[in-house]
This record gives structure tokens, C-alpha cells and sequence, in this order.
């Protein structure tokens, strides 16, 4: 169990007589003193004892521990009758034979030692004794405490005290205090300035109040560096740290030892004060020219400069034009995400695109191109049954269209055979279908910091090679949610792709599916294309459609728009051969809720449809036949 020193202090301020006499002990009056009778050569006064025939003595927590057998904290159970409260784990326990001394009523004697004959500044004073770390013990000694690092929000444990006289030259440690957690200051900078003795750092401070609390202070109780070394276990972030030992050979040697002890990653300067030790400079600092307090700066130690970190400016950055698979849909040399339920059409659309890429037959609204190499990697789909006999539908180069066997090994996207498989073979499109059966068994797609490094390389690979790369993926079942998060897995795999397509059936009518892009990096978002499938004539395309991502997602009917309206509009007036004037098909029109504007625009559409005649100042209109 842990007592705090308030609880220690108690137990050695209680009265020995009333102590002895409570557990049953007969006591003999001697003058002002009473004498023990189990022990006749022992005597007791107040809270103190003193056993003649040894010629020693001290407090109750003392006496409790020789004479009863105690521990240090049952002997403070038993005189104080309070329990302890549990120690924290991080906190091993002082060492047993260490104690404060016994605190004085005052500090009236330390306060007036430190500040009329030391000179150090009261306020500075002051705040070293609210914190419990200088006090006056009942010698009127001043005593200067050393604490470990405690644990968040509560401040360390006692272990370690400097007494100093305040009428003498006495000095001394006290027994059993552990050097390591020597008196100091714990501010929250990166710098640290060490000191021999409590008084040198307290005068320090004084000669350079500026800002102090945010700095570190450590005295050594010395010149070895067991304190430091601790100190900086404990404070990780210190970079910086100023030697301020005495001015004397035994000063310049710890300085020279010290700083060749420190890790080699941090700044050490040695600080020479202008007279012996600090102290001294402080009460003649009047006296020192131009209040130059530190008479030299040596640095000791300096870590090596690093290099700096590769910077490119946007000055020197060559533009590079996108260079277009289909244009605004896919791009060479990045990633493109195509998602959508089971069975709605993606793998149809991927042999579609396969082989527009091997034999020159384009998409809509697409660029001829060279035919070039495709790899279609697969794990869901037979290559016999399914993938083959797809590919000869859609007219595909076979020659041109190649797998990577994967029968020995399960490939994954982490695998380096995809971009030797993309180099050897000059593929310029590498289709991944679906892209959750390749991420690898270690691989959780959920996880933003594991799929991140894998689809970064994919780019990386994607960049360097030219190559457009697809990746084929299911949605997610969460229905109602944004379109740009119904793909399987982190959001971070769609935020690294420059294209993010979707393909879905329209609710009203299943035999037509619709292509849409819902994100668009390089370039302007491309119109939403339908193409028919399942109705026993094969994939074709019907052109442009009108609907969000949102939309088909949510199996949304399709609505018309007011153009389409208009559209079907003049057709059905023009039907059968029938000549209408144009003014008469904007009144129409107009009755239906369609601006004159939609009108225009519906007959710009329909203009390879429309016969245009002048009859007087008005114009007829009329189909083709």
C-alpha cells in the first residue's frame, strides 16, 4: 500500500507516550522524559526516541519498524490507523529506507537562508514551495525533493532530498534517496538546462526569469550523469540541452563526459558562467560588465544536419496531357472503379470494351484506336464457358486478349506479376474482375490503412506503365446510402481512382442497363449511356439516358425529361405525313408545361428527322419520309 507524505508526516508527529501506553507498554517518568521498561536504556519524549546504549534515536515510523517488526507502511497503519491507497503499477515504490525529513511548522528560516543570503528571488522561491519541492524540515535545514515523473494529472513521488543548513555549512542526501530523481523542473519545451546543485539552478532562473516555466531544469546533486540519463528517458521530446556546470576543472570535465554520454541526435551547448557557479554570479551580478552572465557558448555536440526534404516546384513541372481510352470514362494510366450488382451487365460491358480495344470497333462516342494487348483477369467467370464465348460475341481479337495463369499461385493486387505481366506484354488495359477476390486473404477492405498502400502502387504501376486499369466490384447493401458508398469496402478505394462508374438495370424496363459515371477527375463527367441486354438480340447499345447514379441505384423509375417530352411531342404531331407550322408546335407545347427554349432544342435534335419550309414569313415543318 502507498501513504501519502502528508500521512507519513502524521504518524511521525504522533505522541510516543500516548502510543507505547495504547499497546499495553509500561513507561517510567525520568525527569521530563519516560523510560521504557522493556528497554530501560530507551527514553521517549513527545513524537521522539532515543535509545542510549546505541546512542540513537528518531520517530515513531522508526521506532514501529525496529521494535514491533513492522513494515514502512504498516508501521504508518498502525500509528495513523488509515489505510493506504493503492499504488499505481508505474510507479515502483522509494526505496525502504528512504524518508522525508520531518517538515517544520514554518519555512521562515529556508525562505529567509534562500532569499537574503542567497539572493534568490522570492517569487522563484515561492513557487518551489507550493509545489512541495523545498520546504524546511524541523533542523531548519532547507530541504530540496526530487521526484519521479508521477503518472497524467498528479505530480511524482518523493524520492529523493538534498538537505542543506541554513546556519552552517551543512549538506547531505538523505538516506536511501534515489540520485536518478534528483530536485528539478518540468517545463514543455524541447530544452533543458542541468545544474550541479539545487542553489545553481534556482540562481540561474533568476538571472534569466524571461519565460522560465517553459523550460527544463535539472540539478545533478553533482557531476555524474545518472539524473540526466533518467530525465531524458522520461522526456523523449527533449532536443536541447545546456550544460551549466560549475566553472572549475571538475565542471569542464562532467561537461566533456556528460555530453559524449548523450545520444548523438541532440544539440548539447555548454553555458560557462562569468564566476565560479551560478550562485556567485547572482549575488555580484551588479558588478559584471554588460550583465554578461555567461562569459562563452561551447557547443559539445551537434547532430548531423539532415538532408532536406525533396521539394518540387509547380515552375518546373511539365504538363502532360490525359491521354484517353475513351474519353471522359476511362483514362490511360489510371484507375477506374466499375460497379454494380450481380448480373446487371458489367462483365458484358467489360468484353465489350475488351474488344473495341482489339479490333477497332469503338464505343459510343469513342476515338478509333491502334488495336493494342488486353489482360482480363477473372475469378469468377470460366474462361471456357463464359469469358470466351462472350469475347467472340463481342468480336474480340482473342490474339490480343491474354490471362495471367494464376493455377500455382492466387494472384493478388500486391502481386509484382501484374506489372511484369502489363510491361512484358504491352498491355495497355488490365480489366481485375472482381477486385474483392484479388486483394489477398490478409487483407481486410474495411481497413483504410490496408487497402490504402495496395491501390497506391496500382496507381503507381498504372502511371508508369501507360496502362488503364479497371477494377470490376460488387455493391454493398446499403440501400438509401450515396452512391459514391454503396462499393465494397473502405471509401478510400473509390477517393484513389479518377473514374468511378456504375452500371444498373432500370426498374421499369430490365432488359436495359445504364452506364454512368458518378465521379470524374481528369475531365468534365460523361453522359449516362444505356445499352439493351437480355432480350435475345445481344448487347447494343441505345445512346444517351437520363438518369443520376442515385437514381438507378435507388431503382428509381425513369421519368422523362422536357426535352425528351418535347421530342416525342413534334413527332407525334408530324406523324402520318402532317405539316404543322412551327409557331403552332411552340402553342402546343406550351399547353404541355414545355418552354419555347426546350422546343428549340428538341427540333435542333431532331433536325436529320425535320423538313424545314418557308410559307410566307412562317415556317412548316414536316418528317422525312
Amino acid at each position: 500500500m502507498y501513504y501519502s507524505q502528508e500521512q507519513i508526516d502524521r504518524a511521525n508527529q504522533t505522541n510516543m507516550e500516548d502510543f507505547l501506553r495504547s499497546q499495553g507498554e509500561t513507561l517510567i517518568r525520568s525527569g521530563k522524559e519516560y523510560r521504557w521498561k522493556c528497554h530501560d536504556s530507551l527514553t521517549v519524549r513527545g513524537n521522539k526516541w532515543f535509545r542510549h546504549s546505541q546512542s540513537r534515536g528518531g520517530y515513531p515510523v522508526d521506532f514501529v519498524m525496529e521494535f514491533y517488526g513492522k513494515s514502512f507502511p504498516e508501521a504508518v497503519q498502525l500509528l495513523t490507523g488509515e489505510a493506504g491507497a493503492g499504488k499505481p503499477d508505474a510507479c515502483p515504490a522509494p526505496s525502504p529506507d528512504f524518508r522525508l525529513p520531518l517538515h517544520n511548522t514554518t519555512n521562515t528560516k529556508a525562505i529567509k537562508y534562500l532569499t537574503e543570503e542567497r539572493k534568490i528571488d522570492r517569487g522563484i522561491v515561492d513557487t518551489f514551495v507550493a509545489a512541495g519541492d523545498i520546504y524546511e524540515d524541523t533542523h531548519h535545514n532547507v530541504v530540496f525533493v526530487g521526484r519521479d515523473s508521477g503518472t497524467q494529472g498528479t505530480p511524482g513521488i518523493p524520492r529523493y532530498a538534498h538537505c542543506r543548513g541554513t546556519a552552517d555549512q551543512f549538506r547531505q542526501d538523505v538516506s536511501g534517496s534515489d540520485k536518478a530523481c534528483n530536485f528539478s523542473y518540468q517545463g514543455d519545451s524541447d530544452q533543458l538546462f542541468v545544474f550541479e546543485a539545487p542553489i545553481d539552478m534556482l540562481s540561474f532562473i533568476c538571472l534569466y526569469p524571461k519565460d522560465w516555466t517553459k523550460r527544463s531544469y535539472l540539478s545533478l546533486g553533482g557531476v555524474a550523469g545518472k539524473a540526466l540519463t533518467h530525465f531524458l528517458s522520461e522526456r523523449p521530446d527533449i532536443r536541447r540541452i545546456f550544460l551549466c556546470l560549475d566553472n572549475d576543472n571538475a565542471g569542464n570535465e562532467g561537461c566533456t563526459r556528460l555530453s559524449s554520454e548523450l545520444p548523438e541526435d541532440l544539440t548539447v551547448l555548454r553555458l560557462l558562467p562569468a564566476m565560479k557557479d551560478w550562485n556567485e554570479v547572482l549575488q555580484h551580478r551588479e558588478e559584471i560588465p554588460n550583465r554578461k552572465y555567461i562569459v562563452e557558448t561551447i557547443t559539445l555536440k551537434e547532430p548531423a544536419a539532415e538532408p532536406p526534404v525533396p521539394m518540387i516546384r509547380m515552375s518546373e513541372v511539365q504538363e502532360v496531357a490525359v491521354e484517353w481510352l475513351w474519353e471522359p470514362y476511362l483514362p490511360f494510366g489510371k484507375l477506374t472503379i466499375l460497379q454494380g450488382n450481380p448480373g446487371e451487365g458489367k462483365t458484358y460491358f467489360a468484353m465489350q470494351l475488351a474488344a473495341a480495344c482489339t479490333n477497332r470497333r469503338t464505343l459510343p462516342n469513342m476515338e478509333p484506336l491502334e488495336p493494342f494487348n488486353v489482360i482480363y483477369q477473372t475469378a469468377e467467370d470460366g474462361l471456357g464457358d463464359t469469358v470466351k464465348p462472350r469475347l467472340l460475341e463481342a468480336g474480340a481479337d482473342l490474339d490480343r486478349v491474354m490471362v495471367i495463369d494464376d493455377g500455382d499461385k492466387p494472384l493478388t493486387l500486391s502481386d509484382k506479376r501484374l506489372e511484369r505481366a502489363i510491361r512484358e506484354n504491352h498491355a495497355r488495359l488490365l480489366i481485375i474482375d472482381p477486385v474483392q477476390a484479388f486483394l489477398g486473404a490478409d487483407v481486410d477492405m474495411n481497413r483504410a490503412n490496408e487497402v490504402r498502400p495496395i491501390f497506391r502502387k496500382l496507381g503507381e504501376i498504372a502511371q508508369e506503365t501507360g496502362c488503364a486499369i479497371i477494377l470490376i466490384g460488387h455493391l454493398n447493401k446499403a440501400a438509401g446510402s450515396q452512391s459514391t458508398y454503396r462499393g465494397l469496402g473502405s471509401i478510400d478505394i473509390t477517393a484513389v481512382v479518377r473514374s468511378l462508374l456504375f452500371i444498373g438495370k432500370v426498374k421499369n424496363d430490365p432488359t436495359t442497363r445504364v452506364l454512368i459515371q458518378e465521379k470524374s477527375s481528369l475531365a468534365p463527367p460523361g453522359k449516362s449511356l444505356a445499352f439493351s441486354l437480355g432480350d435475345g438480340n445481344g448487347f447494343q447499345w441505345i445512346g444517351e439516358y437520363d438518369m443520376t447514379a442515385d437514381e438507378l441505384l435507388a431503382g428509381v423509375e425513369h421519368t422523362e425529361t422536357k426535352a425528351e417530352q418535347a421530342e416525342k411531342l413534334i413527332l407525334d404531331l408530324l406523324a402520318d405525313g402532317k405539316q404543322m407550322l412551327s409557331a403552332d408546335i411552340d402553342k402546343a407545347a406550351a399547353q404541355r408545361g414545355i418552354s419555347a427554349r426546350t422546343v428549340r432544342t428538341a427540333k435542333q435534335s431532331l433536325g436529320n428527322k425535320l423538313i424545314s419550309e418557308r410559307s410566307s414569313t412562317q415556317w412548316l415543318l414536316s418528317l422525312k419520309a
